[in-house]
């Protein structure tokens, strides 16, 4: 007998390019946790601020055709925030890895949130604890930076040098002030 428990209810659906896509029924633990930080970041950063934290499970309607299912946004813009979820393009968006859902992540979604005027696009990477930052300049998105939690075996090895050249925070593009510690976006992972 299969002790896995789903409510096939609860699968949520995106709609990429008109096609409906469904999402894994539920995220794994990690999963879960990285949202959680990521949302726990934004959130306390954004208190009695204009702009809003979003977790996962809000529907952005940013065309016709196209309805996301981001793990976490920042909106600046209040009028795009409905009772039924956000229309419009968030400031930034931040997408958790998975095995289902990586390509689109990384391609068509990637694709959509730049054309749209997403200014910010997270890629984040539990399994190698990375999170890769995309700006929107001129209307493209250009790699800015790769932060990542380096395994030991790794720093060991590396010269003081080499070291001081690994990025351990950064700030987002939209708040000169909100300074994120790659260890906390990846804290309490089992």
């Amino acid at each position: 007998m299969n002790n896995l428990a789903y409510n096939y209810d609860d699968v949520w659906e995106e709609k990429l390019d008109g096609k409906i896509v469904l999402m894994s029924p539920r995220p794994i633990t990690n999963h879960g946790i990285v949202a959680g930080n990521i949302y726990r970041i934004f959130g306390n950063f954004l208190k009695g601020k204009p702009c809003k934290a979003f977790m996962d499970g809000i529907d952005v309607h940013l065309t016709e055709k196209d309805t996301v299912i981001p793990d976490a946004i920042i909106v600046c813009n209040r009028d795009y925030i409905k009772h039924d979820g956000i229309y419009g393009a968030p400031d930034l968006i931040v997408e958790i890895l998975s095995p289902s859902t990586a390509k689109n992540d990384k391609g068509y979604k990637k694709n959509l949130y730049e054309k749209c005027g997403v200014r910010e696009y997270w890629i984040v990477d539990t399994a190698n604890k990375s999170v890769e930052v995309y700006l929107l300049k001129d209307g493209r998105y250009e790699l800015d930076e790769v932060y990542s939690i380096l395994p030991d075996y790794l720093t060991e090895k590396m010269k003081p040098e080499e070291l001081a050249l690994v990025k351990y925070e950064f700030k987002t593009s939209l708040f000169d002030d909100l300074v994120v510690k790659i260890e906390d976006v990846f804290y309490g992972m089992i």
